[in-house]
Formats: structure tokens, C-alpha cells, sequence
């Protein structure tokens, strides 16, 4: 897998990288179990958990109905599965082989490649599992509608996408405060878990809630993925232009930060934590 061939053109290194990237990604899917059908079942065990979990808060609620017109259960993935995708992009990101990693020694492998394998692995795991869900229960329960899939598509991306974005910050701070950055992931995720607005729906909350979640990229992003996947719902509240460029900004942030920072590494950074 990692070998240390001469490339004698510009296409023959990319062709090697692009090698290099898909076995990464190949790794990293079968990182939660050798097997890589029983890691899609576990990740689609986790999500039909969650799912399962918040129906039930939804039945304590009294809210038998989804909010919106349409499918209930569609109301809760489109909020948990942007959510968890988000989520997962950041896991994936900032737990990709840093430069000190026992992975870098090996000459065709770099940090670009780990970061954007263990992503486009989370986003693959994510896809899967979705697609998967809907057609279960497209078979077995009830047919699913969804408005504009396309667009419904492009969302849960711009989710993950987002969330590669937040998992750059994390990993470009990671080497100079692993402590800080250990204690404030947590805490970004389970701020996500009300600020996403998975729970509620934007265009029902008062001016003062809203402004209080505006801040949240997720929370737009979960907003306009309402609106995409059902017919009678359109988001007054929320825009795409802020998710987008906001994520690129912290993406590039993210990418000369974890420059700067393989430039300064050292293996004594480690070495008492």
C-alpha cells in the first residue's frame, strides 16, 4: 500500500496519491470494525437509536404529528441525520493522523490525505446508512416523499462539509492546547444538540430564540434541509450563503493552522500526555 515509487510525471504522483487516499479511506471505514458491513450496521444502529430515542420524546411531548405537514419520522431524520453527520465530520477530522501519527512515516502518506480520507470516509458510513433507513422504511413501513432530493443531497454535504470545517479548527489548535481542545469538543457537540434546532421548527420560534441559535451553521443548514425535503414547509429564517461562507472561511483558517503547525511539530509534544 505504501510504497515509495519515483514518479517521473506530474499525473503518475497524482495517480499515487489518489491510490493512497482511497486505501486511507478504505482504513478508516473499517476503523470501528475489521469487517466493513458490520461497522455500516454499527453506524446504522447508532442512528436508529437516536432516531428511536427522540420519538419517544416527541410521544412523552404529546407531539404524535410532525410539526410540518408531512411524514413525522421524516421530521426527525432530517434533523438527526444532519446533526450526526455534522457531528461525524468533526470526529473524523480532528481524529485523522496528525504529523506525529506512526501513519506519516510512510513516504506517500501526508496529513492532507489522512484529513480528507477519514472525511470522505464519515460521509460515505453517513450515506450508506441513510439510504439504507429510507428504503427499510420506504418498504416496509410507508412510501417516502421527499420535495427536492437533490437539494436534500447537497445539504447533508454542505453538513459535512461544515463539519470538516469545525474539525480543522480543532486539529490545527490540537497540538498547541490538546488539553483545551480535548475538554471543548464535547462541549461543541452537546451545544449542537439544541442549538442545531433539530428539535423545533425555525419558522415557529419567537425573534429572541432565533436569535440565540443564529450563530450555528447546523441550524440553518437543518432549516433549509426542511424545506428541501418538505413540500409545504419554506424556511423564512435561515439562508445558505452563511453555512457556506462561513465553512470555507474556517476551512482555510483550519488548513494554515495545521500548516503552521506541522511545520513546529515535534514528538517530545506528546511524550508526557
Amino acid at each position: 500500500m505504501f510504497q515509495s515509487p519515483i514518479h517521473t510525471t506530474t499525473s503518475e504522483g497524482m495517480l499515487g496519491m489518489l491510490e493512497v487516499t482511497y486505501h486511507t479511506i478504505v482504513r478508516r471505514a473499517r476503523s470501528g470494525h475489521r469487517n466493513a458491513v458490520v461497522s455500516m450496521a454499527l453506524n446504522m444502529v447508532q442512528g436508529l437509536t437516536m432516531i428511536f430515542a427522540f420519538w419517544i420524546f416527541f410521544q412523552i411531548l404529546g407531539l404524535r404529528s410532525s410539526p410540518i405537514r408531512g411524514d413525522m419520522l421524516l421530521y426527525i431524520m432530517t434533523g438527526i441525520f444532519v446533526y450526526l453527520t455534522h457531528i461525524k465530520a468533526v470526529n473524523a477530522v480532528m481524529g485523522s493522523g496528525g504529523p506525529t501519527s506512526p501513519m506519516m512515516l510512510h513516504r506517500p502518506m501526508n496529513t492532507i490525505v489522512a484529513i480528507l480520507a477519514s472525511a470522505l470516509s464519515a460521509l460515505y458510513l453517513q450515506i450508506i446508512t441513510l439510504t439504507v433507513i429510507l428504503v427499510i422504511y420506504h418498504i416496509a413501513f410507508t412510501p417516502v416523499h421527499i420535495h427536492d432530493p437533490i437539494a436534500a443531497l447537497g445539504l447533508l454535504i454542505l453538513a459535512w462539509f461544515s463539519g470538516c470545517a469545525a474539525g480543522m479548527i480543532f486539529l490545527a489548535l490540537k497540538p498547541w492546547f490538546p488539553r483545551f481542545i480535548a475538554t471543548i469538543k464535547p462541549l461543541y457537540i452537546r451545544i449542537n444538540m439544541i442549538a442545531s434546532g433539530k428539535l423545533f421548527v425555525v419558522n415557529t420560534l419567537p425573534a429572541a430564540m432565533i436569535a440565540m441559535f443564529d450563530w450555528n451553521p447546523l441550524f440553518h443548514i437543518i432549516d433549509q434541509m426542511r424545506g428541501a425535503v418538505f413540500l409545504h414547509y419554506n424556511p423564512q429564517f435561515t439562508n445558505l450563503e452563511y453555512p457556506i461562507y462561513l465553512s470555507l472561511v474556517l476551512i482555510m483558517i483550519g488548513l494554515m493552522g495545521e500548516f503552521f503547525a506541522r511545520q513546529h511539530v515535534s514528538v517530545s509534544w506528546f511524550a508526557g500526555r
